[in-house]
């Protein structure tokens, strides 16, 4: 599917609003994140193409693994998989790995045992989960977000969006998000420079919904995830309106820094269909 001559380029307007928590409760939270720190104000970004690249001082390469797993590799040499199942691409294993619970293809309960760091993003003790470290040049931390099980009950804190600051960036995955984000969770959640969703329109959210989302999100950079096959995918991006931007990469991989983010919202597709089986 082209997706150049399906939906091309397309112009873009938007609001720079950002619904704010108090400063009180976002303080609460972290005090040392960069990303709150700039949801007030959007930083200024030069547009320079994407290209894939060896890691450079202030860059951060990322990587479609499948599904909703990515690799993120810092300058650092600090390697991260998100909602990790066990596999993590091809390289060496991850210094660390975050997983969600909501189904299966989102974590395991035998991770190697030779990973330093295994961020679960449910609470395990009865309350929520709650991570805030620095391993290397990534400052990582979390927001979490409820889930709804089969029985259609929601659990509370089920789900969490793992932020990574690194190389002057800030990287979301937004997990298995089931709900729409008022300003108690953008406060939370800060200016957001790249954000890794789910488009898949059933399982998470409705694709309309996550469409909005991502509007409050305002995130330069956005990649699609955990939409189990081309049709799906395709649906997701013909709703991209004159917010967005839409391209696709040649690679799985590419090379990002704040210099290379695009100057518009950009809606980037990382080639490799997601072919795992409905949950």
């Amino acid at each position: 599917m082209n997706f150049r001559s399906g939906y091309g380029r397309l112009l873009f307007a938007i609001l720079w609003t950002l619904a704010m928590l108090s400063a009180a409760r976002a303080a609460e939270t972290i005090t040392a994140s960069r990303c709150i720190a700039l949801a007030s104000a959007a930083p200024k970004v030069q547009f320079v193409s994407l290209n894939e690249a060896a890691i450079g001082a202030n860059e951060v390469g990322i990587s479609f693994v499948g599904h909703s797993t990515f690799r993120i590799e810092s300058a650092g040499g600090v390697v991260i998989a998100t909602d990790y199942t066990g596999y993590a691409g091809t390289g060496r294993l991850p210094d660390v790995v975050t997983m969600n619970h909501a189904h299966t293809t989102h974590y395991t309960d035998y991770p190697d045992p030779a990973i330093s760091h295994v961020l679960r993003g449910w609470g395990t003790d009865g309350g929520p989960a709650k991570h805030s470290l620095s391993v290397g040049d990534v400052f990582i931390r979390n927001v979490t977000t409820d889930i709804r099980g089969w029985d259609g009950i929601r659990e509370k804190d089920g789900n969490s969006i793992f932020i990574f600051e690194v190389a002057n960036l800030c990287i979301g995955h937004l997990g298995h998000l089931h709900h729409t984000l008022g300003p108690e969770y953008l406060g939370l959640i800060g200016q957001l420079d790249v954000v890794m969703v789910p488009v898949d329109g059933a399982y998470t959210m409705d694709q309309a919904a996550m469409l909005e989302v991502l509007k409050l999100l305002k995130a330069r950079l956005i990649l699609p995830m955990h939409y189990f096959g081309e049709v799906t995918l395709a649906r997701f991006m013909s709703k991209m309106d004159e917010s967005f931007d839409v391209d696709i990469s040649q690679t799985a991989s590419i090379t990002v820094s704040a210099a290379t983010l695009p100057a518009r919202p950009k809606v980037l597709v990382l080639p490799g269909i997601d072919l795992i089986s409905p949950e």
